[in-house]
């Protein structure tokens, strides 16, 4: 959740600390776009148009010209923003001020060599793409095979070509511009300490978690939704004989363990909390207005925490959640109403085929925001109620199973739009959400 109010008056200016080429465009819309959308893909490009003849500075411009130029929303610019961030496109500050100020650097995108080994993207774009169209899309960055064992290798070195002539006096500038990636940062919560302890001494080199295996862990423990004791078995498989991580091997190993847990499906990315233009407007102080702030600011993960007093939820629920966000494509807001409801009346047992049911409908109705999943529910409530009783009876004691006492969501209540929420009732919202997130 963005903790800056972007308005249209706001300024910015890019920055450019990169060198731009044709190839890296191509790069972009070839492999970046199926990830990131084009809606982010064109704001990287009209941020690019922003540069100036030298293309290293623009002038200040205000985010009105962005929503003019791009025709959306301030929202919609600031996740297509965050997106560009995640990818390593795009790096962000702000001046606070009576006007805001923002400073855009520009980034360079990794190379194709560098995308197809990724452990994130190349599995991302696999998902997104499909086998054919990847195929295809990654044979256009093959070199193509020459057999050079008939040839002789005449390359000449620098000292066979040219020799070093008087000294001058010159100073060094580090600021001359060249080619610059952002890395592609995953702080997954691994905990590297309890790993290393885990694995006995005689198996492992001192070397074993060095800084590179470490980011390729913690991205392997993202994109796999993977937790310490997970990857504790997956290294112990991935071991050489010189107790060093064959990193192909954990990829591997890491790519098969989820596909055995997820029906053969690997995963993609998805944008992790509701989006802003689909919450509902600032300064209704209503007890409803309370309820959809903090089902529109939390993740389903963090609310089923919650459910669990601070437990970790159960891999079958985690699984049955991810399935609503990737199968269903279901907005995180949508989903944790979702979440809340069926726990709500089914006695907090998630069942999957009743949440699926629901969830699909809801997908028909193209329910996009968490007023229109409370509003829906309430209305279709006594459908739901009817379709358990349709089922047999060992069925129906698992659905709905309380449903008759009136077991039922608080945002039932008549006039619930009407009442104010009390100060001690804010304050007790705020507090649940900034301990959940």
């Amino acid at each position: 959740m963005s903790n800056y109010n972007l308005m249209p008056a706001d300024t910015y200016q890019v920055i450019n600390k990169t060198i731009i080429t044709n190839k890296n465009i191509e790069i972009i819309t070839n492999l970046y776009q199926p990830i990131i959308g084009s809606i982010s893909t064109s704001l990287f490009f009209t941020l690019l148009d922003d540069l100036n003849n030298k293309e290293i500075m623009s002038l200040d411009l205000t985010h009105y010209h962005l929503m003019t130029s791009m025709q959306v929303s301030l929202e919609v610019i600031e996740e297509a923003r965050e997106k560009l961030e995640a990818l390593g496109l795009l790096k962000s500050y702000i001046k606070n001020g009576n006007v805001d100020n923002y400073i855009y650097e520009i980034y360079s995108p990794i190379t194709p060599l560098e995308f197809f080994n990724h452990p994130i993207l190349n599995i991302v774009l696999y998902n997104n793409l499909g086998k054919q169209e990847y195929d295809k899309l990654k044979n256009l960055y093959k070199y193509p095979k020459i057999n050079l064992k008939e040839y002789k290798d005449i390359t000449k070195n620098i000292n066979e070509v040219f020799k070093v002539s008087l000294k001058t006096d010159m100073e060094i500038d580090d600021g001359i511009r060249g080619v610059n990636t952002r890395k592609i940062i995953s702080n997954n919560g691994i905990d590297f300490t309890l790993l290393q302890e885990s694995i006995p001494k005689n198996m492992i080199s001192n070397k074993c978690f060095n800084e590179e295996n470490k980011n390729l862990i913690n991205s392997l423990a993202f994109i796999y939704n993977l937790n310490t004791i997970d990857m504790q078995e997956l290294i112990k498989e991935s071991l050489n004989e010189k107790g060093m991580i064959d990193k192909t091997e954990l990829r591997k190993s890491a790519r098969n363990y989820y596909q055995f847990n997820n029906r053969g499906n690997l995963p993609t990315l998805i944008y992790n909390k509701q989006p802003e233009f689909l919450k509902k407007p600032k300064g209704d102080s209503s007890k409803w207005a309370q309820m959809v702030y903090l089902y529109e600011n939390i993740t389903p993960y963090q609310l089923l925490k919650k459910t669990y007093n601070g437990a970790e939820p159960t891999d079958r629920d985690k699984k049955l959640v991810e399935s609503l966000l990737v199968d269903q494509k279901l907005n995180y807001g949508v989903v944790n109403v979702l979440i809340a409801y069926v726990l709500k009346v089914n006695n907090k047992n998630l069942n999957k085929n009743f949440i699926e049911t629901i969830a699909g409908q809801w997908k028909r109705l193209n329910i996009q925001t968490v007023e229109e999943a409370m509003k829906v529910s309430e209305k279709d409530h006594n459908k739901y109620k009817k379709l358990s009783h349709q089922k047999n009876k060992t069925e129906t004691k698992k659905i709905i199973t309380k449903t008759e006492n009136d077991n039922i969501p608080i945002w039932f209540e008549k006039n619930l739009q009407k009442q104010e929420a009390s100060k001690d009732e804010s304050k007790e919202m705020e507090d649940l959400l900034n301990n959940l997130i």
